[in-house]
């Protein structure tokens, strides 16, 4: 999947559509998903063009990994799901149903979440 740099986060992150921001860095844009599964359910996305995981762990500097991750456990602190517990998910292309290509963390919690897969 190539980076399509009109998709809807890189449209966030110039500012051509506003969202509900809860962190922001100089690598970092997180923000409220606006069909949230959850009662937390927030975004987190890397400023760099990075299509999936793939690429961001291939391609992105040793600094925008280090600030992504970090960003991820602060953000969950911030939200109020850090201690009582949280998922988050990278979804990475077709299989996945990946909707956007731009690399995004979804990060759930406030209630228990269940079962991560149907086992069937």
């Amino acid at each position: 999947m190539a980076y399509d740099p009109n998709n809807v986060f890189a449209k966030i992150l110039r500012g051509e559509i506003p969202c509900r921001k809860v962190h922001e860095d100089d690598h970092v844009l997180a923000f409220h998903d606006i069909r949230p599964q959850a009662p937390t359910h927030v975004l987190v996305i890397p400023k760099g063009a990075y299509v999936s995981w793939d690429d961001f762990s291939a391609n992105a500097s040793d600094v925008e990994i280090a600030a992504w991750v970090r960003a991820v456990g602060r953000i969950a602190r911030d939200v109020g799901v850090g201690d009582s517990g949280y998922r988050v998910i990278a979804n990475v292309g077709p299989d996945s149903l990946q909707e956007v290509p731009h690399l995004h963390a979804h990060i759930l919690g406030g209630r228990p979440l269940g079962a991560l897969l149907d086992r069937d």
